[in-house]
């Protein structure tokens, strides 16, 4: 069976006000040199999570994902919730790395827990089904466990200005107001 794909394939211009929508590491604005000149840039990433917060407001918080370290709290509560005299939901910390889960696979991790589960495939398979609506788009990578994956359905680009900019230093300067007009400047 011949089976047809269909490809949908967004280009979206978007004005934005003079501004620095996204930095890099050094708190520079983000540029990309494209047809021999320097432009402004914003990452993909960027892009992602602003679709994710208006999916959140969208979908009123259903079915949308969080990336977090706190992914252990997120099944605490589900623990709490199904079971709410279970010891181990009082447990707190941190995850090393901001992990990407739905709360369908936080609720499926604390029914694992609750039922006294130790099947190691079993957890990584509640890690797998059921992702939220903004994974299921945007995809997860794991790097510590490749096996943890999600495939994007989408494929998001980062946005390059279509002008050259000059990128401006932003010096902060600090006015006393009750000082002498001769010597207000910090």
């Amino acid at each position: 069976m011949d089976e047809k794909r269909l490809y949908v394939d967004l280009h979206v211009v978007q004005t934005v006000p003079p501004s620095c929508i996204n930095r890099d590491d050094t708190g520079s604005p983000k540029t990309a040199v494209y047809g021999g000149t320097t432009r402004a840039r914003v990452s993909s990433q960027a892009w992602k999570k602003a679709m994710r917060e208006y999916f959140s407001q969208l979908f009123h918080e259903q079915n949308i994902g969080s990336r977090t370290k706190k992914v252990i709290e997120m099944v605490a509560k589900e623990i709490r919730l199904q079971a709410p005299d279970e010891a181990d939901a009082e447990k707190k910390g941190e995850s090393d790395a901001l992990l990407f889960m739905s709360k369908g696979q936080a609720k499926a991790l604390a029914q694992l827990v609750v039922s006294g589960n130790t099947d190691k495939k079993a957890y990584k398979e509640a890690m797998q089904k059921e992702p939220s609506y903004d994974m299921a788009l945007f995809g997860r990578m794991v790097a510590s466990d490749p096996s943890l994956n999600y495939d994007a359905a989408a494929q998001v680009a980062h946005s390059i200005s279509t002008h050259t900019i000059h990128n401006e230093y932003d010096y902060f300067t600090a006015v006393d107001d009750c000082s002498q007009e001769d010597n207000a400047g910090a």
